[in-house]
């Protein structure tokens, strides 16, 4: 049958026709494909697509396996050759239909691995043919003959490397000189059906027919065109094309629409570093923004490389979102002189800008990291109605990397909040945390308020597998799932409820480090803190129908067990009985 012992994917077809039953694997001659010297495309075709149906298998099994036996089959004397028998197969695959476009991929991929693999030469003969074919075959798709999409037109052209003279060839054989093309032939052709193509925005398609046949008549304002209809892969492969006149005209274009991160990209792709040196200084601004927005500082500061002036940009983005200590931290480390005054100016804003422990009267937050501490958070915790809780861990940069270990727990009140440090109370005394933590999270009471707490639960989970305590929970309510048309995460709601947001500059801070720092104690506070206040306004202020909001929220309790055989009964029971004394 022309295949090597690698016969796997033609069994798999085998099998998948036994599978279905004697009446359809009857319906199929696989042996066919053993000589092609006597099949026509139409029939090699339908036996293809015959395979294709009777398969069992999902799509892209059944399409790799009839890949490589029709890669392998291509050795088995088609005629008048495998590339010209490929073309003619491509001619006539429309009338199949529905399996026309994804059968193209497939001959095409099949063929392209056929001439990767095969230890015999291909005919000049044959070569030559295919593209006479593929030309006329390409005329047809354009006259709307054949029915194919513009990727299966490009990468047939593509394919069998049609030029210009097979264009001229194929318009003189099917008359088409009569319409106007005898003066410029292909050239004429191609441009007008470039130029419709660009009309039609198919940008792709059209700058994939100017690279294949060296045409570059639309000149800048096709660029132009491309980068307003946001076309930015068909912009960029059309300027590479055209050279780097073209890509600085890009990037001229990207940094006039101050779309600072696809110059920067095309600045750095093709050095050009030398012809944009302020826009490539405004784009590492830009970047560096950006991670400050996210909170990620220091991948902020590695990608300042040292530089003094994009070091003393990240200062000002510190003081502007209240990360004063950062702000002395960059300044001491890179000797940074005349910001101290600037500084001084930031506080007062960023005082008025964010909510803080004071605005809730919290009266009090408790470092805990040793087991009196612990015990006694716990006596308080469990006289609780409602308590907050959230968790912070330090950031890990390194891509495919774990995660680092949960470093702090906050869980409070409206008036007390305990940080537990999780790290040393699990070194010093696992079991005593293991016990404390089990008596909250476990129990009915109190109602725990989280914000995307299931999310930091498995995080917990993760990061302390041998403590049961994390591996279930009672009466949980989300706070996020009460209000899930909020934006902006938990500051945006608190803005929203509140009427002033949070300060989240520190969420990417160093929660290892110890003794943390002031600020970051009062930003971890508040985000347990808030979460209590943000649950009174749902509990107090309903909308309009009172009862219809208590069951909203009251819908929201969740519980986690891992043993998933235990009744409900009690816990429903349990729910509603902790709800209704909230």
């Amino acid at each position: 049958m022309g295949l090597d012992a690698e016969e796997e994917p033609l069994s798999e077809l085998r099998d998948e026709e036994e599978a279905n039953g004697p009446e359809s694997s009857g319906t199929l001659c696989l042996h066919a494909f053993s000589d092609l010297t006597h099949v026509s495309p139409l029939v090699f075709l339908y036996l293809l697509k015959e395979c294709y149906i009777h398969g069992s298998n999902k799509a892209t099994k059944k399409f790799q396996a009839l890949q490589y036996q029709v890669h392998q089959v291509l050795a088995n004397k088609p005629q008048p050759g495998p590339a010209s028998f490929i073309v003619q197969c491509l001619n006539v695959l429309p009338v199949f239909g529905t399996y026309g476009e994804g059968f193209s991929h497939l001959l095409i991929s099949s063929l392209r691995r056929y001439f990767k693999t095969s230890t015999s030469e291909t005919s000049q003969e044959d070569m030559c043919l295919a593209r006479r074919l593929a030309a006329t075959l390409f005329l047809a798709i354009v006259g709307g003959i054949v029915a194919y999409d513009e990727k299966v037109m490009v990468n047939t052209l593509k394919m069998f490397d049609v030029g210009l003279t097979n264009i001229d060839e194929a318009l003189l054989s099917s008359g088409s000189s009569e319409v106007g093309f005898a003066s410029g032939g292909g050239s004429v052709f191609l441009e007008r059906y470039i130029s419709d193509l660009i009309k039609s925005k198919s940008f792709m398609t059209a700058v994939s027919l100017l690279e294949h046949f060296s045409l570059s008549f639309p000149g800048d304002a096709f660029l132009q065109q491309m980068v307003e209809d946001r076309d930015f892969v068909a912009a960029e492969k059309w300027a590479i094309f055209m050279g780097r006149p073209s890509l600085c005209v890009l990037v001229q274009e990207y940094g006039s629409r101050n779309m600072l991160k696809q110059a920067y990209n095309v600045i750095k792709k093709n050095y050009l570093q030398h012809e944009f040196p302020d826009l490539c200084y405004k784009c590492k601004e830009s970047a560096l923004k950006d991670l400050a927005e996210k909170a990620c500082w220091d991948v902020a500061e590695r990608q300042a490389k040292g530089d003094t002036q994009l070091l003393e940009y990240l200062v000002y983005l510190a003081m502007e979102a209240g990360y004063i200590e950062k702000v002395d931290e960059l300044c001491d480390r890179y000797s940074l002189k005349g910001l101290p005054k600037a500084q001084e100016a930031e506080v007062g804003f960023v005082d008025k800008s964010f909510l803080h422990l004071k605005d809730l009267a919290v009266e009090e937050v408790v470092w805990v990291d040793e087991v009196n501490g612990l015990r006694e958070a716990t006596s308080f915790l469990e006289e609780c109605k409602v308590i907050g809780l959230d968790c912070e861990w330090k950031p890990n940069y390194m891509k495919g990397s774990e995660p680092n270990k949960v470093s702090i727990m906050q869980i409070g009140s409206d008036t007390k909040v305990f940080i537990l440090d999780l790290i040393k109370l699990y070194n010093d005394a696992s079991e005593v945390l293991d016990s404390c933590l089990s008596q909250i999270l476990q129990s009915y009471k109190p109602l725990k308020l989280g914000y995307n707490f299931q999310c930091d639960i498995k995080q917990l989970a993760l990061s302390y597998g041998d403590l049961e305590c994390f591996k279930s929970y009672e009466m949980l309510l989300d706070i996020q799932n009460v209000f899930k048309e909020a934006t902006g995460g938990l500051s945006g709601l608190t803005k929203k409820i509140l009427g002033v947001g949070l300060n989240k500059t520190r969420r990417n801070s160093d929660w290892e480090q110890r003794p943390l720092a002031q600020n970051q104690l009062e930003y971890a506070a508040l985000d347990a803190a808030v979460l209590v206040h943000i649950f009174r306004h749902v509990r107090d202020q309903p909308p309009s129908d009172s009862s219809l909001e208590t069951t909203q929220w009251k819908s929201h309790i969740v519980s986690h067990m891992d043993n998933q055989k235990k009744s409900k009964k009690p816990k429903n029971h349990s729910m509603e009985t902790s709800a209704s004394v909230i």
